[in-house]
C-alpha cells in the first residue's frame, strides 16, 4: 500500500481506535481531564457524548493504556438494544463471570460478589459502556441499580457512559432523575476545527514517521476540513483515499485538487443509480444535489464497512502492481534454446 511507497512505518489514517495516534485537541484533552476526574472520585457516572466519528472510543482507549491495572479492573462493553436482563449478562461477561442460563437474581449476585472480591484485593470495578445510546431506559436503570453495590467507606462500581448526542435525551427524561443525580462529570465531545483538523492530519502522519513529504498545500487541509466537518472519522476516510490516490498515481503533493477529485469519487460511490436519479426531482429518493452533498451521517458506519472491503480489494490490485513493476524492470534474461530454435 501507500506505506511503503511514502516511507511510513504504518498506516496512519486507520479506522479502528489507536492510542498510539490520540490527539490531544481542546475538546479531548477537556474530556480527558473530566475522565481523570471522575476516577479520582470513584464513584457514580461519568458521561461523555458526540456524534459518530468524534473519537469517543479512541478517548477511552488512551484512557485503558494509562490505567494501573494493579488498582483497577476495567472492563468495556459496546451497547445494542438490549433489554434489562440483557444488559447485565453483558456485564457479567465482560469482568469475565458466568452469564449463560444465569437468571437475573443470579446475574446480581455474582457481580455484587465479584465487586466485593475486587475491593478486598485493594481493586476498583470501573464499567465502560460505550454506544450507550442504544440502551432503553429499563437498561439504563438496571445500570443505575448496579451503583448501588457499596461498603460503607466506598462505591463498588464506577460507570463510564459514551453516546452520540440523542442519549442527552434519554437523561433528561422524567425517568432518569435517580441516574442524573448520580452523574459527577458530562462533558460533550465536538467537532475539531480548521487549525485542529491540520494538526490532527500532521500528528497521525508524524506518528508514522512523516517528515514533510509528500507535501499538503494549505488548500488541501482547508478542503479536508471543509468536508469532514472536523470529524476524525470522517478525516481519516478521505485521508486515507487521498494517499491511496497519491500512491497510484505516483504523486508527490496534495493539494486542492486533488483532495476534491478523492471528495468526488466518495460521493459518486454514494450517488443514486440512473434509474433513480433519472425518475424525475419529485421521486422521494430523487435529487440533483446528491452527488455534491456530504456524506449523510447515517451512511458512516456503511461508508467505514465499504472502506474496508475497498482496501482489501486495493491491497490485492496493489500486489499485482507492484508485481508488474518488478517485471518490467527486471533484465530480460537470455531466450532458452527453445525461443533460439
Amino acid at each position: 500500500m501507500y506505506e511503503s511507497y511514502y516511507g511510513f512505518k504504518a498506516k496512519p489514517f486507520q479506522l479502528k481506535p489507536d492510542p498510539h495516534f490520540f490527539y490531544g485537541s481542546k475538546g479531548h484533552k477537556r474530556a480527558m481531564a473530566y475522565l481523570d476526574y471522575g476516577l479520582s472520585q470513584g464513584e457514580g457516572f461519568i458521561v461523555i457524548t458526540g456524534e459518530i466519528g468524534a473519537g469517543k472510543t479512541t478517548l477511552m482507549r488512551n484512557l485503558f493504556a494509562k490505567l494501573e491495572a494493579d488498582n483497577i479492573h476495567a472492563a468495556q462493553i459496546v451497547t445494542t438494544h438490549v433489554d434489562s436482563d440483557d444488559i447485565l449478562r453483558m456485564v457479567a461477561a465482560a469482568f469475565g463471570l458466568a452469564f449463560e442460563d444465569a437468571s437475573k437474581s443470579t446475574l446480581l449476585t455474582r457481580l455484587e460478589q465479584f465487586f466485593r472480591q475486587c475491593h478486598t484485593q485493594g481493586k476498583r470495578a470501573l464499567l465502560v459502556v460505550d454506544e450507550a445510546q442504544n440502551l432503553t431506559p429499563r437498561a439504563v436503570e438496571e445500570l443505575r441499580m448496579l451503583s448501588n453495590f457499596q461498603t460503607s467507606e466506598a462505591s463498588l462500581l464506577q460507570t463510564f457512559l459514551l453516546g452520540q448526542p440523542e442519549f442527552r435525551k434519554t437523561l433528561l427524561s422524567g425517568d432518569m432523575q435517580q441516574l442524573v443525580q448520580r452523574v459527577i462529570a458530562t462533558y460533550h465531545l465536538g467537532p475539531l476545527d480548521a487549525a485542529e483538523t491540520r494538526a490532527y492530519i500532521e500528528h497521525r502522519l508524524q506518528t508514522v514517521g512523516w517528515r514533510g513529504y509528500p507535501a499538503i498545500a494549505d488548500e488541501a487541509y482547508v478542503a479536508i476540513h471543509a468536508y469532514s466537518g472536523g470529524i476524525p472519522r470522517r478525516i481519516n476516510t478521505l485521508c486515507d483515499r487521498l494517499f491511496l490516490m497519491g500512491y497510484l498515481e505516483e504523486l508527490h503533493r496534495f493539494g486542492g485538487a486533488e483532495v476534491a477529485a478523492v471528495i468526488a469519487d466518495i460521493q459518486q460511490e454514494f450517488a443514486l443509480p440512473d434509474d433513480l436519479a433519472h425518475t424525475g426531482k419529485n421521486h422521494p429518493m430523487a435529487s440533483a444535489d446528491v452527488a455534491a452533498t456530504p456524506v449523510p451521517e447515517q451512511a458512516l458506519p456503511v461508508l467505514d464497512n465499504m472502506n474496508e472491503r475497498l482496501s482489501k480489494m486495493e491491497l490485492s490490485v496493489v500486489s499485482i502492481l507492484d508485481a508488474v513493476k518488478k517485471i518490467v524492470s527486471a533484465p530480460r534474461s537470455r531466450n532458452s534454446p527453445e525461443e533460439e530454435a
